[in-house]
C-alpha cells in the first residue's frame, strides 16, 4: 500500500466523519459521546485549515479507507489543536490521529503523526501534548515509539459506556535550536 499526505480539504469532511464517528459510538478513545454531523465536521475542518492544521493520510493502491476529495482514499488524520486558551500556552499545543479501522497496524498512525510533529515544529510550536484514554495501549505505544514521554495520568477523569476512564498524558518537545 503506497500512502501519501496532504492537507486536509473541505471535500474531505465525509471521510473524516465516516472515520472519526464509529469511534465516537462504539469505543472510548475519544470522549465525544455524540458523532458529528456532515456540517459539524465542516465547521471542524474549515476550523483546521490554518494555524492548527490537519492533515489526512491517502492512500494511493488499494480500495482501503473512506472517499475524500477528488476521489482518493483517505487512511487516517491527524490534526493539532491549542492545548488552552491563556497566551503563555501559545507555543503548546494538542495532538489527535484517528486510522481507518482497515489500515490500522499498517504504519499509517506513525506516518501521520511524524508528519504532524514536523508540521507543528514548521509552524513554532514547542510542545506538542497527547491525552490518551488510558486503556488504548496501541495508541500509547505509537506515542511512545516517536519520542512522546509520558507526563501524567488523570484518574477517572471521564465517564463513556457505563465505565469511569483514566487519560494518560504523553508529551514531545521540540528542541530549541536557537539557543
Amino acid at each position: 500500500m503506497r500512502v501519501h499526505i496532504r492537507p486536509v480539504q473541505r471535500a474531505d469532511a465525509e471521510a473524516l466523519a465516516a472515520i472519526y464517528n464509529p469511534e465516537v459510538i462504539e469505543t472510548t478513545v475519544t470522549f465525544d459521546l455524540v458523532p458529528r454531523t456532515l456540517e459539524e465536521q465542516q465547521v471542524w475542518i474549515e476550523e483546521h485549515l490554518g494555524t492548527h492544521p490537519c492533515i489526512v493520510a491517502v492512500n494511493d493502491e488499494d480500495q482501503v479507507g473512506e472517499t475524500g476529495a477528488q476521489g482518493d482514499k483517505i487512511l487516517g488524520f491527524a490534526v493539532v489543536t491549542p492545548f488552552r486558551a491563556r497566551p503563555a500556552y501559545a507555543t503548546t499545543v494538542e495532538s489527535s490521529v484517528y486510522t481507518h479501522r482497515e489500515a490500522r497496524g499498517r504504519g499509517v498512525g506513525e506516518l501521520l503523526l511524524r508528519e504532524i510533529l514536523a508540521m507543528a515544529s514548521d509552524l513554532g510550536f514547542h510542545s506538542i501534548i497527547a491525552r490518551i484514554v488510558g486503556a488504548n495501549e496501541s495508541s500509547i505505544k505509537l506515542h511512545e515509539k516517536v519520542g512522546f514521554s509520558l507526563v501524567g495520568r488523570e484518574i477517572e477523569v471521564g465517564r463513556k459506556h457505563g465505565k469511569w476512564l483514566d487519560v494518560v498524558e504523553f508529551q514531545y518537545v521540540i528542541p530549541d535550536t536557537s539557543r
